[in-house]
């Protein structure tokens, strides 16, 4: 059995982009969009609609529509898509208070310029932060802990300005 090396070069001579798409399924888009557009201050990039029959015949949503905004760090095809979409449904779980509490992606990092603008945004929005934030990282990042709407933790890198 070959681990390792030799696998990793076949496995990464196949991508045809470097970036990861990330679908997330929100309870209620308008929200989402406020966190992420108004308060982290991610842009709005483009949308697309699932059709019935397109979700149906893939396996995505079992016949049900949905229209899919993107959003990303910045205007650039090199920037990672990140997928909202709202399918009208209630969470069946509770919303995770620390990222131990469910399995599956319960965070992202966001390395940012300046933290400062950031926490005046969210602050403006009453979004809670987590923990002791700003936490000193080293001297020159500090690291900042939140949740969106629908309880994915957010952690922000970077100088406080």
């Amino acid at each position: 059995m070959v681990l390792g090396g030799a696998l990793s070069a076949l496995g990464q001579s196949n991508f045809a982009s470097k970036t990861i798409g990330v679908g997330v399924v929100v309870a209620d888009l308008e929200r989402s969009l406020d966190f992420y557009v108004n308060g982290i201050g991610m842009v709005k990039t483009g949308s697309f609609t699932i059709n019935e029959e397109f979700g149906k015949r893939s396996g995505l949503t079992n016949g049900v529509a949905t229209n899919v905004t993107i959003l990303k760090l910045e205007n650039s095809p090199e920037a990672t898509d990140w997928k909202l979409m709202s399918l009208g449904s209630k969470p069946a779980h509770p919303k995770p208070k620390h990222i131990q509490d469910d399995t599956g992606m319960q965070y992202i990092t966001i390395q940012v310029k300046a933290l400062q603008p950031i926490i005046d945004r969210l602050m403006k929005l009453k979004v809670p932060f987590l923990g002791s934030t700003p936490t000193p990282l080293n001297a020159k990042a500090h690291f900042v802990f939140v949740q969106d709407p629908d309880g994915t933790f957010i952690e922000l890198i970077g100088p406080l300005q």
